[in-house]
C-alpha cells in the first residue's frame, strides 16, 4: 500500500469527504495560521492556542458530523469559547451539530468556573433531588438535603443550586422536574448533546441560570449567558460566509453592549414569560 493511498485511509469520513471540494475543509482551517492569531489575541493567559486547537479537532474526531456543519458557525463558536477562556471539552462546554449548524452549550461546570473568577464567590453547590433523598425547603433556603448512598436513590423531581458569597450570605434557587422539562421544551438542543447524554448536568445547570439573577455578574459570565446556544435563538445569523475566518471579528465591548440593548428592547420585563430581575436572561 502506497504512503498516499494510507494516509487517506487514515482520514475520517468528514474529512475525505470535504477534501474533495476543493475549498479548505474546516480541520485545515482549524490548523492554519490565521485562526490560530485570531484566537491567540482573544485567549486568557491560561489557555494556549495549540491546546485550543487540539480540543477542537478532538470534537471533530468524537463528532464528524462537526466539519459538515456551516464554517461560519462552527468557527463563531470557537472564538465565543476563546473570548470565555473555556474549552469545548464535553465538561465545560460542548459543540453540538443541530441541522447545518454548530450550537454552542456551556455546560453548568463552565458556568460555575466563569462566576469563580468574580471574586466575589466563595462557594457554589448544585444537585439534584431524588425520590428517596431527604430534602427540606423551606422560606426560600435549603433546610436538609441527605443522601443515603447505600440504597438506590429513585427518580429525579428537582434540581437546586446554591451561592454563598464571601461576607457568608448565600442564594439559592430549586426548580421542579417539570419546570426545568418546560426549559428543555425550548432549546433547540434539548432533544441531543448533553440534554439527552447528562440531563442531571443540564438540570443543575437550568438551577443556576435561575439563581444567576440574583449575583453579581462578571462581564465574563454575562457574556457566556449570551453567547449559550441553549436557549432558542441562533447566535450565527449573520456571520455565515464561504471564508468564515476573513470576515468573522471578535466583538468590541461597545457591540455587546449595543445587542445587550436590542435583546432588553425586545424582550421587555412585562413581557410574558420573562422574568423582570434580569430580561437579557431566557430563565
Amino acid at each position: 500500500m502506497s504512503e498516499q493511498t494510507t494516509q487517506a485511509v487514515a482520514k475520517t469520513p468528514a474529512q475525505t469527504k470535504l477534501s474533495t471540494t476543493g475549498k479548505p475543509t474546516t480541520i485545515d482551517l482549524l490548523k492554519g495560521d490565521a485562526f490560530k492569531e485570531r484566537i491567540m489575541n482573544a485567549l486568557p493567559k491560561h489557555l494556549a492556542p495549540d491546546r485550543m486547537i487540539a480540543v477542537a479537532l478532538t470534537c471533530i474526531n468524537k463528532t464528524p458530523k462537526l466539519a459538515q456543519c456551516d464554517q461560519g458557525s462552527f468557527f463563531q463558536a470557537m472564538l465565543s469559547l476563546s473570548q470565555l477562556g473555556l474549552e469545548p471539552d464535553g465538561r465545560r462546554a460542548h459543540l453540538i451539530p443541530y441541522g447545518d449548524q454548530v450550537q454552542l452549550i456551556i455546560d453548568y461546570k463552565g458556568l460555575v468556573e466563569l462566576a469563580m473568577r468574580s471574586g466575589q464567590v466563595s462557594n457554589i453547590h448544585a444537585d439534584v433531588v431524588c425520590e428517596n433523598d431527604v430534602f427540606e425547603y423551606d422560606m426560600g433556603d435549603i433546610k436538609v438535603h441527605k443522601i443515603d448512598f447505600k440504597k438506590e436513590r429513585g427518580e429525579m423531581y428537582a434540581a437546586y443550586s446554591i451561592c454563598t458569597f464571601k461576607d457568608g450570605t448565600r442564594k439559592c434557587e430549586v426548580m421542579s422536574k417539570s419546570e426545568i422539562d418546560k426549559i428543555r421544551a425550548r432549546s433547540r438542543a434539548g432533544k441531543a448533546g448533553p440534554w439527552v447524554s447528562d440531563f442531571n448536568e443540564m438540570a443543575k445547570k437550568t438551577a443556576f441560570r435561575r439563581l444567576s439573577k440574583w449575583l453579581p455578574l462578571s462581564p465574563e459570565l454575562r457574556d457566556a449567558f449570551d453567547k449559550d446556544d441553549d436557549v432558542p435563538r441562533d447566535i450565527t445569523n449573520g456571520v455565515r460566509s464561504s471564508s468564515p475566518l476573513a470576515n468573522i471579528e471578535l466583538p468590541e465591548a461597545t457591540e455587546l453592549d449595543a445587542e445587550r440593548g436590542d435583546a432588553a428592547k425586545e424582550h421587555p420585563a412585562n413581557e410574558p414569560g420573562v422574568e423582570a430581575e434580569n430580561p437579557s436572561l431566557p430563565y
